[in-house]
């Protein structure tokens, strides 16, 4: 209450991309000390049993994880298991190192809870990352989501598979697990390789990097369901092991003419992707029968969003713009009162919940 009260106002008053910048920073300092970290984890982190899962041989302690988009320089992997997340998706990273698009790159829309971000794929670089990771240890899961470089150069296909090719061969060693980023919305030359064939072709070229680690594809929100048919039948045919739905929208139908014109281009987060979200959700548990894992993501503000979505069909889900609304305290919330949901409805374990929603009708 007095960050939504108190701190929230003010910070709203200033320019979303120095908080960012600002909360970065924080975040970085408390990191630097044992000390720091410790007090942190004492007052914020939230462990429980009953979230426990291990998903392809990955322990987490709990599904609620960072979404990538918000560590973009890859700073933060120390703090986030004292914020009581269970795992963080770091980038997305580009094989060149990327300043985005002009600034101002994002907007607030407070009544609708969303942020209109178009950073345009900011990121040190596929070379920065490794020395940043190399040689270390942490104690949750991190994900590396990959993109290609926001550049004309790029929007080449051939010169855009090779972009994918070379981040993923540099960093396989140093994730958890991979998001292949097919569905940024704020790049040079659009969303390529969500046509089916392309995406064939790049997964062609995946495929010749030896690993045992998952990989998942992140998949746009604005999908029709043909569409989301063929990236299903394409994924069967390669190494891929799941899904991140979703990224952020482009569709601007729900939100007012006189919101629209404080904001400029860009997609949009939160509450405006949750329905589609859980949509895309469903649609993908039910057709690929549970098969394969699932991040959820796109408009989680609380215990019970979470919960919709892993009832719909995800094992694992993240936020971000959550976060920003409600505060640094939101995760431990969320998986406190996600605990009592889920004895409330006689689950032992969060694994249990996943696709209930579908299970009578599938299986």
């Amino acid at each position: 209450m007095i960050y939504k009260k108190i701190i929230r106002p003010i910070l709203f008053t200033i320019d979303p991309e120095k908080i960012h910048d600002w909360a970065i920073l924080a975040g970085r300092i408390i990191s630097y000390s044992d000390t720091t970290t410790a007090i942190t984890k004492l007052f914020v982190n939230y462990e429980n049993k009953g979230l426990n899962q291990t998903i392809h041989n990955i322990k987490f302690k709990n599904p609620v994880g960072l979404a990538a988009g918000f560590d973009k320089d890859v700073n933060l992997m120390k703090l986030m298991p004292c914020l009581s997340f269970g795992h963080e998706e770091i980038g997305s990273i580009t094989a060149q190192s990327c300043e985005g698009n002009p600034k101002p790159r994002l907007w607030r829309l407070p009544k609708q809870k969303s942020i209109v971000v178009y950073y345009g794929l900011k990121n040190p670089g596929a070379q920065e990352v490794a020395k940043k990771l190399y040689g270390k240890k942490f104690k949750l899961p991190i994900g590396i989501s990959i993109a290609k470089t926001n550049c004309k150069e790029t929007a080449n296909t051939e010169e855009g598979i090779d972009d994918y090719y070379q981040t993923f061969k540099l960093l396989e060693p140093y994730g958890t697990y991979f998001t292949i980023n097919i569905s940024c919305p704020n790049a040079y030359g659009g969303l390529p390789f969500t046509d089916s064939k392309l995406l064939n072709k790049l997964l062609d070229k995946l495929d010749e990097i030896e690993t045992d680690k998952p990989v998942l594809l992140k998949l746009t929100p604005d999908l029709e369901e043909k569409d989301i048919d063929q990236v299903i039948k394409v994924a069967k045919k390669h190494n891929v092991q799941g899904f991140v739905i979703s990224n952020l929208t482009k569709q601007r139908d729900t939100i007012p003419d006189e919101d629209l014109k404080k904001v400029g281009p860009g997609g949009l987060s939160g509450k405006p992707v949750k329905k589609k979200a859980n949509d895309m959700i469903s649609y993908v548990y039910k057709k690929t029968k549970g098969k394969y894992l699932i991040i959820g993501v796109g408009g989680i503000f609380s215990a019970e969003d979470a919960y919709e979505m892993i009832k719909n069909g995800a094992s694992l889900v993240q936020l971000i713009t959550g976060m920003i609304y409600e505060g640094p305290f939101l995760i431990r919330k969320i998986n406190k009162e996600l605990v009592k949901l889920l004895q409330n409805d006689g689950f032992e374990n969060v694994s249990e919940a996943v696709g209930v929603n579908h299970k009578k009708k599938l299986f």
